[in-house]
């Protein structure tokens, strides 16, 4: 079996960025954010915050999840893409923090052997195929995501079962959008889930540098290497204010 590589994060950089910060480059290690800089994260998933949070520890940033937001009614994801997604919900939610930098992604999967999907729809895929849970059932969405990729998949050869992790990733101030950052990782669709960590398509998510997939890497290692992870650490040294 081949060896695939670990995609690192892009970005799109501002025209007004001094070129000093631009991620990549050994000047922006020296950059110094202000004191005590609090961004906000529009999820409630704790993976996701898990993900952000790791990646921000080394620029000693603190990110909280927004206040109250499952009170706030939630925009419609109508994008036709990742980008799309994320910086419609990051305009939209902060304005329920004025002032404040709110960040919002979206992410998923996207599986070569089925053009891209499920793509945006990476939550909802099973869901698309008519696949719920009943209303008094535990919330079994991964599971029945996962049943759905593997039927898709059914019959396809391991070499053509390639995909990726992918993140878009937005910060946007009082409604108007001001960073994008993207990450992603690459991989294998499994036939059979191993291990029992992670969310999503974890347990099916293979890469074979590590031999594992990515519920079987210890938290840090995954955090290391996580489609949010390099997305937040593209994102970050943009934040100069």
């Amino acid at each position: 079996m081949s060896v695939l590589p670990l995609s690192k994060g892009t970005q799109s950089q501002p025209q007004s960025m001094p070129a000093t910060l631009c991620p990549g480059n050994p000047a922006s290690a020296r950059y110094t954010f202000p004191m005590g800089l609090r961004l906000l994260a529009a999820t409630t998933s704790q993976g996701k915050l898990r993900d952000f949070r790791t990646a921000a520890r080394a620029y000693a940033i603190s990110i909280d999840p927004l206040p109250a937001l499952t009170a706030v009614p939630a925009p419609e994801e109508d994008g036709a893409t990742f980008t799309a997604n994320a910086t419609l919900k990051a305009v939209y939610y902060s304005q329920f923090a004025p002032g404040m930098m709110v960040l919002a992604d979206d992410s998923g999967l996207e599986v070569d052997a089925l053009d891209g999907a499920p793509g945006v729809r990476s939550a909802r895929f099973a869901a698309d195929s008519g696949l719920v849970d009943s209303p008094d059932a535990n919330d079994n969405t991964d599971v029945w995501n996962n049943i759905i990729l593997l039927q898709r998949l059914a019959g396809v050869p391991m070499a053509r079962r390639t995909a990726r992790y992918f993140c878009a990733l937005v910060a946007a101030r009082d409604g108007q959008a001001l960073h994008t950052a993207q990450g992603t990782v690459d991989g294998l669709i499994l036939e059979a889930p191993r291990g029992t960590g992670g969310f999503g398509y974890d347990p099916l998510f293979y890469l074979p540098a590590l031999d594992q997939t990515m519920a079987e890497l210890d938290l840090e290692t995954k955090h290391s290497l996580s489609h949010r992870g390099r997305a937040i650490a593209a994102l970050l040294p943009m934040l100069r204010s």
